[in-house]
Parts: C-alpha cells; sequence; structure tokens
C-alpha cells in the first residue's frame, strides 16, 4: 500500500501535466519512452534475458510504430510488412538461435504496445479537448484500484484463479461499479466546466465495457507473466513493476475509448 500511494504521489501530477498542459512533442516522447521500455520488457520476458540484439530491436521498433502510427496510419500495412521481414530476417541470420516466440513477442510488442500508446496522439489531433485524453487512464486505474479493494473486502469466489489467483468475481464487479462511478463523476466534470461532452446514459455503458476491457487487459498480461515465470516485466514503478505491469489495461482500453469517441463525434 505505501508503493501504492508513493507511485500514485509522484506520477499522477507528472501524467495530468503531460496529457493536459505539456507541448505535444513532449507528449509523444513520453509516449515513445513508455512504449519503448514495454516492447523491452515483453522481450525480456519471453526471452529471459535482460540484454540482447533483440531486446533492443524490439524497443526500438515499439518507439517507431508510435511516431509511424500517428503521422502514417494509412501506410500501416507498410509497417506490418517491415515489422515481418526485419524479425524473422534476423531469425534467419542467427540461424535458429531466435525461437518463434521471441519473434512474436517482437513483432507484438512493436505493433500492438506502439499502435495503443499511439492513440493518444491520435486523439489529440482530432480536435477533442484533451481533457479525454485521461479518460483511458481513469477507466483503467479506476476499475484496478475498486476491484483491488471489493476483492480485499469482500472477495471470496475466484475470478481466474489459473491465471491470476488472487483475483475475485466481487473485485470484478467492484471494477466495474468503480469505473461507472468515475466515469460519470468525469462526464459531470466535462458538462460542468468544459462545455459538455459525453452524456450519463452513454458513459455508463463506455465505463462498463472499458471495464470488461480493462480486466481483460490486466489478466491478458498476467497470462504471460505466469507463462514464462516471472512475478513482475520490471522495477520501473517499485513494486508496481513495469510498463506491462501498470500499463496493462490502458493498453487495451485505449484503442477501444479511441474507436468510441470517434463515432460518438461521427454523430
Amino acid at each position: 500500500m505505501k508503493s501504492r500511494i508513493l507511485v500514485a504521489v509522484a506520477g499522477i501530477p507528472v501524467l495530468v501535466y503531460v496529457v493536459l498542459w505539456a507541448p505535444s512533442i513532449v507528449m509523444m516522447a513520453a509516449l515513445c519512452v513508455l512504449a519503448g521500455v514495454g516492447g523491452m520488457e515483453l522481450q525480456q520476458c519471453v526471452s529471459g534475458v535482460k540484454r540482447s540484439e533483440l531486446v533492443g530491436m524490439s524497443a526500438v521498433f515499439s518507439v517507431f510504430t508510435v511516431t509511424w502510427y500517428y503521422e502514417r496510419p494509412e501506410a500501416i500495412a507498410l509497417l506490418f510488412l517491415l515489422d515481418v521481414v526485419v524479425f524473422f530476417g534476423y531469425a534467419i541470420c542467427k540461424g535458429g538461435a531466435v525461437k518463434f516466440q521471441q519473434i512474436m513477442a517482437a513483432s507484438f510488442g512493436g505493433m500492438a504496445i506502439g499502435y495503443s500508446f499511439s492513440a493518444f496522439l491520435r486523439l489529440e489531433a482530432s480536435g477533442i479537448h484533451r481533457a479525454y485524453l485521461l479518460l483511458p487512464f481513469i477507466l483503467s486505474f479506476a476499475c484496478d484500484t475498486f476491484a483491488y479493494f471489493a476483492g480485499l473486502t469482500l472477495g471470496k469466489h475466484k475470478l481466474a484463479p489459473k491465471v491470476s489467483p488472487k483475483k475475485t468475481v466481487e473485485g470484478s464487479v467492484g471494477g466495474l461499479l468503480g469505473n461507472v462511478v468515475c466515469g460519470l463523476l468525469f462526464a459531470c466534470v466535462m458538462d460542468r466546466w468544459f462545455g459538455g461532452g459525453i452524456g450519463g446514459g452513454p458513459m455508463v455503458l463506455l465505463a462498463l465495457l472499458c471495464g470488461v476491457v480493462a480486466q481483460i487487459g490486466d489478466l491478458s498480461f498476467s497470462l504471460i507473466k505466469r507463462e514464462f515465470g516471472i512475478k513482475d516485466y520490471g522495477r520501473l514503478f517499485l513494486e508496481h513493476g513495469g510498463v506491462l505491469d501498470r500499463f496493462d489495461s490502458v493498453l487495451f482500453v485505449t484503442p477501444v475509448v479511441e474507436i468510441i469517441l470517434t463515432l460518438f463525434s461521427a454523430f
């Protein structure tokens, strides 16, 4: 709990500043750092080594994807082709020393992690109020926090014991309800002080959808950790672990928020 409070006290002001007020180039730099560290952590998990050429390549490609997906979204097929050629070409040069799971970690890490973080840049470029860029964090962290406390106090029935033994059905429900509460508070703030936005009904649906997606994201990265026998992906956030430990839900929720807000603005 002390670690959670420490990370929150230090991290939340930085997060809010970067999202709301920092120049776009600062936000892009921050997203590139997170994507690069995330790609590196995934490759380290799968490869079982801290430093290697493939770990470095995975980090670089994740960063490259953030900028590419923001500036050239229409050429994403070319990026995918480049991804496949580079990593399979590297594996061929290594004569079988690089395993298929390592290639997939590099490919997934580069494409998926970079794509998710670049969604913040695309949302900003769409012209919506920058406060909406906080929504993926709110609908991820709120779900995680409420699920933690609900599970701690009320949890009895295991949710996915073979993937994450401590998570419970009661915690899952608490996370969904917490998401709804925080989503409605966000909608009220936007309506009162920033000229309107998503209504109460749509926000409830969005919060529930993102709550489910957030928990799937959390369990997905827990599944990977359990398969490769590690506790945390890194130590960047102290006891919270690394980027993939802290932002696992955000990586799943952000594209959902982007898609929904894009559809919402179209009507």
